[in-house]
């Protein structure tokens, strides 16, 4: 079996530093100036050692440095590089030129977000495709629903193929709180969709006056002197109104006794509130794919999820129903943190409504 890789070494920069996304040489020198990790290397790796485990035999053909061998050297498999970007600084023509230069190969992964997933569209690739999530903006459906379900798709892969949806988002209109993603083309994945993690829908189908009935619950069950988090999405966009507060769209803000403490935070600003005094998250969940922690809101890293005395998860009734008993997920990049908040969450639904829902880390191996 050959599998190709590419890495986008920028993907997923501007998440934990609240810029909402990683497109752009500005946006991303703006992150590395806020302390931004870049973490698609280890991201890729992840997968990279899913699939080893289960195909140890499988050889890995990738593009030098960081666009690949960095993660396959990291991984410890057999791989061969086949291509080298021009220059150290890598974007969309890097990622179009090494998708023709990797060629024939039964399976291509990218790791990367929406942006990378179009880049790889645009390139016309001749292999299925399958996409390594490590980006802040994972909406399209080709992406796996954590690194390791990547590898262990990866690996179970025979050949049969489905189409999969990849969509466009305007970047700066998503930093100005418009998400408007569109769909922008489609791309053959892996048959089996157990660990896809399909593409974010919006919740049309909800009555109107749900997302207010659930702010209405959340601001009730507020004690005084306690802080919460509230992450980005309509849901809790709603309880800000609630509040009589303007929320920062697709941002993280933090309130306290009805008023905000503090606006569009950072994940290292959230950390340092969450141990100062007593925090909860408040955290939507993704229509469709049905993420609580890992997509857009990477403020909540494994750390400030320790620090956090609890979280509190929303949604409508519908939002919960269209995932067809599939669990709520949590992929923070640390699988001990995403454990440790497997098992079952009350989820809010309305005024004076609950449920007990599960939720499991993304890396769970999947039935």
């Amino acid at each position: 079996m050959i599998v190709g890789l590419i890495v986008n070494p920028v993907a997923g920069l501007g998440g934990a530093v609240a810029l909402k996304g990683s497109d752009g040489p500005d946006v991303q020198a703006r992150a590395l100036e806020l302390g931004a990790v870049p973490r698609a290397r280890a991201r890729a790796a992840a997968a990279l050692r899913a699939l080893h485990v289960r195909r140890p035999e499988a050889l890995v053909r990738t593009v030098a440095g960081p666009m690949g061998e960095d993660s396959a050297l990291a991984a410890g498999v057999r791989y061969e590089v086949v291509h080298r970007p021009v220059g150290p600084r890598t974007g969309a023509a890097d990622t179009r030129a090494a998708v023709a230069a990797l060629g024939a190969v039964d399976l291509l992964l990218f790791a990367g977000g929406d942006g990378t997933a179009r880049d790889v569209l645009d390139a016309g690739p001749r292999p299925p495709v399958l996409g390594v999530p490590a980006g802040v903006k994972v909406y399209s459906g080709c992406f796996a629903v954590s690194p390791a379900a990547a590898g262990a798709a990866a690996a179970g892969f025979d050949g049969r193929t489905a189409e999969a949806e990849v969509v466009d988002l305007d970047e700066e209109a998503h930093r100005a709180g418009g998400v408007g993603a569109r769909l922008y083309g489609t791309v053959r994945v892996p048959a089996g969709r157990a660990r896809l993690s399909g593409r974010k829908t919006g919740s049309s189908a909800a009555p109107p006056g749900s997302a207010e009935s659930i702010a209405r619950a959340v601001v009730a069950a507020m004690r005084p002197g306690t802080a919460y988090a509230l992450g980005p999405g309509a849901t809790t966009l709603a309880v800000g109104r609630a509040l009589g507060l303007e929320l920062t769209p697709l941002g993280v803000d933090v309130v306290r006794d009805g008023s905000l403490l503090a606006r569009d935070v950072t994940e290292q600003r959230l950390l340092t509130l969450a141990m100062s005094q007593v925090t909860h998250g408040v955290l939507s969940v993704i229509g469709g794919q049905g993420f609580v922690i890992g997509r857009g809101n990477q403020q909540f890293s494994p750390r400030v999820l320790d620090a956090l005395a609890g979280i509190v998860v929303l949604a409508t009734q519908q939002k919960l129903a269209a995932l067809g008993g599939r669990p709520l997920l949590v992929d923070s990049g640390d699988p001990l943190a995403d454990a440790a908040l497997a098992g079952h969450v009350r989820v809010v639904t309305g005024h004076r409504e609950s449920v007990l829902y599960r939720i499991q880390s993304a890396s769970e191996e999947l039935s």
